[in-house]
């Protein structure tokens, strides 16, 4: 068993002893290489060309226009703010025209007879002044203008004009089987509405002759182009 021992213990001897010996050979080899290296002379380069770096470029916001169009913080990922606008409320309607009964010129320009619906009374109107919600613009044998709240209408006076009641022939038995047909409602006697021009609406077949004075008022007749009318002017006018 000694013996045994012995002999490991001189090969483990012989193991660090060249172990040691490899180590100092490894250890003066380097040695060897570092001086040898130490030796060379250094060969100094010449410092490159010096070239300036180019200006940087002046900052603009619209440089950063992605910045804002990818903005992480916004759902839509998008500045641009929508805002509905609720639609505009439907245009008024037009009110009915007024009807049209004829032009004449007394002396002081042409003015046209007009009524606000064809059962109203007739008024005389001038250009400029109004009848019913419209003003009177223009008027000439053939055209009339007209304004209403700013916006400018062209009618033919024909269009203006009301249509006759339409001749019912077919219903005529029946209104024989009926009974006689009622007398049509009476005229007013006199002076009617006052007109802008100081007179007072009349009607011809009044009952009232031509020159007759009521209330203050005389009855003036004159010729239009379609037919006779009438109007009640102050006395002494």
């Amino acid at each position: 068993m000694n013996r045994r021992l012995w002999i490991l213990n001189v090969v483990l001897a012989a193991i660090a002893v060249y172990a040691g010996f490899q180590v100092r050979k490894e250890f003066r080899a380097a040695k060897a290489r570092e001086a040898a290296t130490l030796r060379v002379p250094t060969k100094v380069l010449a410092a490159p060309p010096y070239t300036r770096l180019p200006a940087d470029a002046p900052v603009a916001a619209t440089g950063y226009a992605d910045v804002a169009q990818k903005f992480l913080f916004d759902r839509s990922r998008n500045p641009t703010v929508v805002v509905e606008v609720p639609p505009p409320p439907p245009p008024k309607p037009v009110p009915a025209l007024p009807v049209y009964h004829g032009i004449l010129n007394l002396g002081g320009g042409l003015m046209a007879m007009l009524s606000v619906s064809k059962d109203s009374p007739q008024q005389a109107v001038h250009p400029g002044e109004a009848i019913g919600p419209f003003k009177l613009v223009d008027i000439n044998t053939e055209e009339m203008t007209l304004e209403w709240e700013g916006l400018t209408i062209h009618k033919r006076v024909e269009e203006l004009t009301a249509a006759p009641a339409p001749v019912e022939t077919a219903a005529a038995p029946m209104e024989a089987a009926a009974g006689p047909t009622p007398p049509p409602p009476p005229v007013k006697s006199g002076p009617g509405e006052m007109t802008p021009q100081g007179g007072r609406v009349c009607a011809v077949n009044d009952g009232n002759a031509e020159g007759s004075v009521i209330e203050g008022y005389k009855k003036t007749m004159y010729a239009t182009p379609f037919g006779q009318s009438c109007l009640w002017q102050p006395v002494g006018k």
